[in-house]
């Protein structure tokens, strides 16, 4: 499996070895010792999520307060979707700034993003279905989102923005400074403090 850092601290693309006869094919999808390599500590696998999605339709900026946050592997097995990565961690060197990867069932790609990243993905095929393998059980009450279309962090879509699907609660949630000046974002120093602690063991 190839492993390539993305532009956020935290976030990475892993790309697995397919192999295929004339009967299908085979892939490994997740190795944990890959994504310990990668992250630095092991993966906690607390909950496992699968969404549905049609062509054009948008889920995020998704995130949750650290500590403990919700770290996420994020696979697709049907269909293809861009996944967007956003660092929204107050003091972070990349602070604002996001990151993408096609994931699809043909390349198998793979996206990790630690705890304090914000996430958001949208949909390029019909049926599009997004694999989430957690770190933390959901917790409505540590969970939050950012508006998709704030141009303070400016995502490129394929789409024309006005075409895309949103929920409510995406549309109408704060925009990045908006939810910094009330508070509402996770810190650089505290998500450090945190990864620290999941390699000594600590986190508990």
């Amino acid at each position: 499996m190839h492993i390539r850092p993305l532009s956020i601290p935290g976030a990475f693309e892993f790309t697995p070895v397919i192999r295929g006869d004339e009967r299908g094919a085979f892939v490994e999808t997740y190795r944990f010792e890959s994504l310990e390599e990668a992250a630095g500590h092991p993966l906690t696998l607390r909950q496992a999520n699968l969404s549905t999605s049609s062509k054009a339709v948008a889920r995020g900026i998704h995130y949750a307060l650290v500590p403990p946050g919700q770290a996420k592997y994020v696979s697709a097995p049907h269909g293809a979707f861009i996944d967007f990565i956003v660092d929204i961690r107050v003091g972070s060197p990349t602070f604002g700034q996001w990151d993408s990867v096609v994931i699809d069932d043909k390349d198998r790609r793979m996206v990790y993003l630690a705890e304090g990243l914000g996430h958001a993905i949208v949909a390029l095929t019909e049926g599009a279905t997004v694999s989430y393998l957690v770190s933390e059980v959901y917790s409505p009450e540590r969970e939050l989102s950012l508006n998709l279309l704030d141009p303070e962090i400016g995502l490129v879509f394929p789409f024309n923005p006005e075409s895309l699907v949103t929920s409510a609660r995406d549309t109408e949630a704060p925009s990045l400074a908006e939810a910094a000046e009330r508070a509402l974002l996770p810190r650089w120093d505290e998500c450090n403090a945190y990864y620290d602690s999941l390699k000594t063991g600590n986190s508990a």
